[in-house]
């Protein structure tokens, strides 16, 4: 078939706009830590792209999208991008194959820096780069080869239309894992810790929003009919959780601006792996249960004591296990041919919950692992005078 050229310039744009969402993601958090941390903050999410721009050329894409290896990981056919060029590839008949993997690289570099959410205000510079390096390769490469390159996920029939499997439960639960081993932020639960810039998180959130849209339809990888489905209910759920959040807080106090773009990313999350299987109905459901839940997580996370810092567990890791669990519920063949729960079709929920559930298992588990090893040879936390003088100083030799 050949390239489309429609379809190769909306591709081309989505890339773009996913592109952003890691800064954004910087922005976001940037804004919430205290302002000794700013620039640290920031620094994470751009050089986790860098640093993951790299792996994925060399080794990342050929793990995640090479020939299978026993439905758990790609093959080395791939390794620096042997093969792969100008014209389609196996997972892109209208798109260039250079194309393609750059679509999935820059999903990998946002899962990345979302993680650093459970590392906020503490983490080594050093250390940080080689735990993204090594968590890209043994975590996230074979996840995105079980759901998307033809895995036993895949094989199994577990729907993923964006990533809500691959980028948001892996994230959010590997956040929760790496904070469990690198602990809590000194004086945590004695003394407030807020956010030195809630206008930046907003610009950070605004950004998210945006490059969302590439995220969840640029992966119909057609400019097409889908490709605007998926647009209209992303926008519907972001909006929709974004007001649960808002009016769920406010019972409790005031309508804070942070709870409701908070709430329009948990929205966001929720509606990843099911943008291209629902109707705009069930994007309002997804959203406001995204809303609700999240928010809830949140409120359990304080209550218990986890310093997961900026609640990427509780936004992501649960955003995406709701949002997984719902694909296989309202999935509609009306839509993209596939049905879920509420058309009679058991075997998509089951399937979805499988995948889901096999996704933050694994995550959580290797990710400790992985952070355990680390801590106990080089560390990953920085001295006690390091994190009060603040990352920014410590391991930058910058002021915000």
């Amino acid at each position: 078939m050949a390239i489309d050229s429609g379809a190769t310039a909306w591709i081309l744009a989505s890339t773009a706009l996913v592109m952003l969402m890691t800064p954004g993601v910087g922005f976001f958090y940037g804004g919430l830590v205290r302002r000794k941390n700013f620039i640290s903050m920031i620094m994470l999410s751009f050089v986790a792209f860098a640093l993951v721009s790299i792996q994925w050329v060399l080794i990342g894409y050929s793990l995640a999208f090479g020939p299978d290896i026993g439905g758990f990981i790609g093959d080395l056919s791939y390794v620096g991008l042997n093969g792969v060029g100008m014209d389609p590839g196996p997972y892109s008949p209208l798109i260039p194959g250079l194309l393609f993997m750059i679509f999935q690289l820059v999903f990998a570099t946002v899962t990345m820096a979302i993680i650093t959410s459970g590392i906020a205000e503490r983490v080594k510079f050093s250390s940080y780069i080689i735990f993204a390096l090594l968590w890209t390769t043994i975590v996230y490469d074979p996840l995105a080869h079980w759901v998307w390159g033809g895995g036993w996920a895949a094989q199994f029939g577990a729907l993923d239309f964006a990533g809500g499997t691959v980028v948001h439960i892996s994230s959010g639960f590997a956040a929760l894992a790496i904070a469990f081993v690198i602990g809590k932020r000194a004086g945590f639960g004695q003394y407030m810790m807020e956010p030195n810039n809630i206008p930046m998180t907003i610009l950070g959130a605004a950004l998210l929003w945006f490059g969302w849209f590439g995220f969840n339809a640029g992966s119909a990888l057609a400019a097409n009919g889908l490709a605007a489905s998926a647009f209209v209910v992303t926008n519907i759920a972001a909006a929709t959780a974004g007001l649960a959040w808002l009016f769920a807080s406010w019972i409790q106090g005031k309508p804070s601006s942070l709870g409701f773009v908070t709430g329009a990313v948990a929205g966001l999350v929720a509606i990843t792996p099911a943008s291209g299987y629902v109707t705009p109905m069930a994007a309002i459901i997804i959203g406001a249960v995204a809303g609700v839940l999240c928010y809830g997580m949140m409120l359990f996370r304080i209550k218990v004591g986890w310093d997961e810092s900026l609640d990427c567990w509780a936004v992501h890791g649960m955003g995406g296990l709701w949002g997984a669990l719902a694909t296989g519920i309202f999935a509609m063949s009306a839509v993209n041919g596939a049905s879920g729960l509420i058309e009679g079709n058991v075997h998509q929920f089951v399937a979805n919950a499988i995948g889901a559930f096999s996704a933050l298992i694994y995550a959580f588990v290797v990710t400790y692992v992985l952070a355990t090893i680390i801590d106990k040879t080089i560390g990953l936390r920085v001295t006690e005078e390091e994190e009060y003088v603040g990352l920014d100083i410590s391991q930058h030799g910058e002021r915000a």
